[in-house]
């Protein structure tokens, strides 16, 4: 898919909320049918930070689209991205907006992005051909940041400097590698296939809320009235 397709969009982080999560919730659960608001409260708890997708550089938009499809559908909540040529583009009709209930943290370099990793507590294992250990060995790591490279060129040397390792999915035909969306959504099984831990409750309140605002036709015009309703 070409970057400059009409369907192609930027994929910023989701933004802030304006306010206090319960005032959101307070404002918002009510407007949604029980059957709505028991989707999202199972979708929050089931989502870890445990586990983070990085991707470094791709360039196509229909890889950046799937794998944010799968982190969606496999509770990953966040996807760090180091920006390539072309930005960090997607596809609407193939992400099918999974981006709005993500967290996306976008990079200039991958320095900064290993950086923000390691402060956090993460080990970063690179995917690579000749990979030390397998998706299914990272499982016994705590927190775990896998890192999926360009289409064309891999993963970067300097990410590939701050890595703490490399993995690879083990395979058994003639076939020598994976596309990289098919390679992220095979981990990220892997990884979250035993269960990892859940968001704690802070975290879980306020996706609460952001998930509901995305929900929800006018929220905002819905919480000012119900401000002026105390």
């Amino acid at each position: 898919m070409r970057a400059d397709d009409p369907d192609v969009f930027e994929v910023e982080g989701p933004p802030a909320l304006r306010h206090p999560p319960e005032l959101v919730i307070q404002a918002l659960a009510p407007v949604v049918t029980p059957e709505r608001l028991h989707r999202i409260e199972a979708v929050v708890a089931g989502r870890t930070d445990n586990v983070v997708i990085v991707l470094d550089g791709l360039s196509d938009p229909h890889n950046s689209s799937a794998v944010l499809r799968s982190a969606d559908a496999f509770g990953i909540q966040n996807v760090h991205a180091i920006l390539g040529r072309y930005g960090f583009r997607a596809s609407r009709g193939v992400s099918k907006g999974t981006h709005r209930w993500l967290d996306v943290v976008r990079y200039e370099t991958a320095e900064a992005c290993a950086k923000r990793l390691k402060e956090d507590g993460y080990r970063i294992y690179v995917a690579a051909m000749d990979g030390d250990v397998t998706p299914r060995e990272l499982g016994s790591v705590s927190r775990v940041a896998v890192v999926f490279g360009n289409e064309h060129h891999g993963v970067s040397p300097q990410l590939r400097k701050q890595a703490d390792g490399t993995f690879a999915i083990p395979m058994r035909g003639f076939v020598e590698s994976l596309n990289v969306s098919v390679a992220a959504a095979i981990t990220m099984q892997t990884l979250t296939s035993d269960g990892r831990p859940a968001l704690d409750p802070g975290r879980q309140r306020e996706l609460l809320a952001r998930f509901l605002m995305n929900s929800v036709r006018n929220p905002e015009q819905i919480i000012e009235q119900s401000r002026g309703n105390e």
